[in-house]
């Protein structure tokens, strides 16, 4: 066989040769010297020299032998019932059908619907959200959506692989926290003032009189129970100290009630200093103090909470030239008008433009007076500023400051921004245009967010301001509605008093994020028992990874249970991205994770159960999936590859691989110990082994488990959590040490009386009962009743039953004192 480069097959020698051995010899010699399998087709020499051959070559003839057989499979390929056309090629491939793949789709305020996620440049995400108003302590219901916003954040950015560029604002200039500054101002006045008791009294009951009027005309039952728990608290305060001051008590007993009162009717009184002389606080630092407080709690309460911080954080008070710029774009617009030196948004001259469309969020909502005017504000609804607008659904860009307000310059005079002008004015010069992601609470949908986009869209002339309007549900307090206004709110700091970070996110990561959530005991509850479900598994596989063994010693060998554990592992990964895909629906998610640890604990048992060790890999891979998603989630910080870390936030030693050397010596020695113990029946040095075990290892967080015929497991875990246990396994005992002395004291109460009616003689058994029976016969049986009538058959048939269960317990009893029934008649 030849190709064009070589010289051709010298065959002519071998007709001479007539032998088939000779033959065969000949040409093995020939072939030894040249390369006969080059190319991918005969040459015509070779085919000339195949046919002289009758036979293949003997297997000692390798040469020939090997040419024979390529010649011969090239040969077939040549053949007419070939497929091929003289060549070796490979076979067509086909690739496989394959499955759809899920994509990510966001619930869309602006649809109503999920949405297919698809950001506006490449793989960058741009996001803003609306952040606290700061004038008092952060409660759950900001938890609600900052803890929520957190999560989403975290999965698009460390699950999706979104780089997620997020903006959130402060509001530090709002009608709240002017009213709250100047009222606390006034009241730390009026305080530092020392008014006499008597004063106090008169200043309350002036006070009262405009509250009382408030008091009638509210109608909201929330804010009217509210204000009735108030008004109670004032008068239980306020007639001690009336009554004290008419009967001329001493200073020692009037000082201590007029404290009190002042105590109780702050509120009041600071919303009464307030009307008298708020027009009067001038001084713009006054407004600028109560923001920054608040504003650093509410940063210290996210960090507590294991919330990112935003990549830029806006202040409205920062942004006040920026906002006024973004004012003047709308009026030379054309939708916007100046009135009486503040300015307001044109709703109908907006909706009018085809291009645009007011209110797209809620457009049911539009002339909701009640919902606009909250949203203007509690100092921007009197009379006099409600008749500047041309319509009652036009809302205020700017507003004239009033005696008592800061106020910054203008083209239209002094004045200060309005609610809804800041988000857009600051989200647009950080994000310009268009965002991708504009986030918020459900209640700020309209008008909020429905006047943000509108100016926004009037701003920059366009009708895509915001492409996805992602709203987290309400929270509620064991099922009632939270509010401020009516202080039945928690605040984070109480919240996380009861329970941990990890618990709270988790209590938020087991609802879905745009649907009400109830923060109550029992789902807290529920919280802490899922938390320590997959803690117990994330300390069990580590106690299965921490058994010796050498680099080979790691792979096992799969059997058939574990190859159904490994493609349940494969159909819950796929299930929680699913979920994931469909608008981060982290409950379904966490309950695909709760179903793999359930069906590992499962394998882990039979395993155990069997006398053999589960495999280390496949536990391992499991743990650390688990692990994984709990990190994106933001349910576990810290570098540990499986489970959550120990010694809290900030924690940076490693006391799995730096403590648990010494305790596994410590356990095994323990367990030599307590053989030795059992053996030898020394109960005093099992009952210390016991000891180490329930009472000092807790207090180091250290947990030891004795298996009957297993190694002891030992595990490290919070201590908290276990003196936690410890104290309920304590309470469980004592109740069972109680409940045990209780049915003691109940035998023993029901065996004395039964040995007090054992004492008894059927005789005499009846002969007390006077007020049932008035005659008996010679044997103490009665015979006639209380009223003198003779006993029914009936009657006298159920009694002579009880004689006779009598006769047979006093017999017993005689019996078991070693009295015969001859001396017992004659007693």
């Amino acid at each position: 066989m030849s190709t064009a480069a070589e010289q051709a097959f010298e065959y002519d020698f071998l007709l001479q040769i007539k032998e088939d051995a000779a033959l065969a010899a000949a040409l093995n010699d020939y072939l030894s010297t040249r390369s006969y399998l080059a190319g991918f087709s005969p040459s015509q020499a070779d085919q000339k020299a195949f046919k002289i051959l009758y036979k293949p070559p003997d297997p000692q003839h390798v040469h020939a032998l090997r040419w024979y057989r390529h010649i011969t499979s090239l040969q077939l390929d040549l053949s007419p019932d070939s497929s091929s056309k003289g060549k070796r090629v490979q076979p067509k491939w086909s690739p496989p059908s394959g499955t759809d793949v899920p994509q990510l789709r966001l619930y869309n305020s602006l649809t109503r619907a999920k949405e297919l996620f698809v950001p506006q440049n490449g793989n960058k995400v741009t996001w803003y959200s609306c952040g606290p108003t700061v004038y008092d302590a952060s409660h759950m219901g900001h938890a609600r959506s900052y803890i929520s916003f957190d999560i989403l954040r975290r999965i698009l950015k460390d699950y999706f692989k979104y780089d997620v560029y997020y903006c959130m604002n402060i509001t530090d200039i709002d009608d709240k926290i002017i009213k709250r500054a100047r009222q606390n101002y006034l009241l730390d006045q009026y305080k530092e003032k020392q008014p006499e008791p008597a004063q106090i009294l008169k200043d309350v009951l002036t006070a009262q009189v405009p509250f009382q009027a408030r008091l009638s005309s509210t109608t909201d039952p929330d804010k009217k129970h509210m204000l009735e728990r108030l008004d109670a608290a004032i008068t239980g305060a306020l007639q001690p100290l009336q009554a004290a001051l008419d009967n001329k008590a001493t200073d020692d007993v009037v000082q201590p009630l007029g404290q009190a009162l002042l105590a109780n009717s702050k509120d009041m009184l600071s919303d009464w200093l307030d009307g008298q002389f708020g027009s009067e606080v001038t001084d713009n630092s006054i407004f600028s103090i109560l923001p920054k407080f608040w504003e650093g709690e509410y940063h210290k309460d996210m960090a507590a909470l294991n919330v990112l911080p935003p990549d830029v954080l806006t202040r409205v008070s920062e942004y006040v030239p920026e906002i006024v710029e973004f004012v003047e774009k709308i009026v030379s617009n054309g939708y916007g008008y100046e009135s009486n030196s503040s300015v307001y948004f044109d709703t109908a001259k907006f909706d009018g433009n085809p291009q645009h469309s007011y209110a797209k969020l809620v457009p049911e909502a539009v002339g909701d007076q009640k919902a606009l005017q909250e949203g203007e504000g509690d100092l921007s609804i009197s009379a006099d500023r409600l008749s500047e607008k041309k319509s009652p659904n036009d809302f205020a860009l700017w507003k004239a400051s009033k005696p008592g307000e800061p106020s910054w310059d203008s083209p239209w005079g002094k004045g200060r921004p309005g609610w809804h002008i800041e988000c857009s004015a600051m989200a647009g010069s950080i994000l310009g245009e268009s965002m991708d992601i504009h986030g918020g609470g459900f209640d700020l949908r309209f008008p909020h967010h429905d006047n943000e986009l509108a100016q926004s869209e009037a701003f920059f002339e366009n009708d895509n301001w915001v492409r996805y309007f992602l709203h987290t549900g309400h929270l509620t307090i064991a099922g009632c509605k939270m509010s401020k206004s009516l202080k039945n709110f928690i605040t984070i700091k109480e919240a996380l008093a009861k329970n941990t970070a990890r618990q709270l996110r988790l209590a938020f990561l087991m609802h879905s994020w745009k649907d009400t959530l109830d923060y109550s005991p029992n789902t807290m509850e529920l919280v802490v028992q899922y938390e320590r479900f997959l803690n117990e598994f994330f300390l069990n596989v580590k106690d299965i990874l921490r058994a010796p063994t050498d680099i080979t010693g790691q792979f096992e060998k799969w059997d058939a249970a574990e190859v159904a554990l490994n493609k349940s592992f494969f159909d819950r990964k796929s299930a929680v991205h699913e979920a994931l895909c469909d608008n981060v629906d982290t409950r379904t998610a966490m309950e695909e994770m709760r179903q793999l640890v359930s069906q590992s604990n499962s394998y882990i048992a039979s395993k155990k159960s069997a006398k053999m060790g589960p495999n280390r890999m496949l536990m391992e891979g499991i743990a650390m999936y688990l692990t994984k998603m709990l990190k994106i989630f933001g349910a576990i910080e810290g570098s540990e590859s499986i489970g959550f870390p120990l010694g809290g936030q900030g924690q940076n030693v490693d006391l799995e691989s730096t403590v648990m050397p010494y305790l596994s010596v410590l356990s095994d020695f323990r367990e030599q110990v307590r053989k030795i113990a059992r053996q030898q029946k020394v109960m005093d040095l099992l009952r210390l082994c016991d000891d180490v075990r329930d009472i000092t290892l807790p207090e180091l967080g250290v947990r030891l488990e004795d298996h009957e015929g297993l190694t002891t497991v030992v595990k490290l875990v919070d201590k908290e959590i276990l003196l936690k246990e410890r104290d309920e396994k304590m309470k469980l005992e004592e109740e069972k040490q109680r409940r045990k002395a209780e049915a003691a004291r109940k035998k023993e109460e029901q065996e004395m009386a039964k040995l007090a009616k054992m004492k008894v003689p059927p005789s005499k058994m009846f002969l007390a009962e006077t007020n049932k029976y008035s005659k008996f016969d010679q044997m103490g049986f009665p015979t006639h009743d209380a009223e003198g009538k003779e006993l029914s058959k009936g009657q006298e048939k159920k009694l002579r039953k009880l004689f006779e269960t009598q006769e047979k317990l006093h017999k017993e009893y005689l019996l078991s004192h070693g009295v015969q029934s001859g001396e017992a008649k004659n007693e």
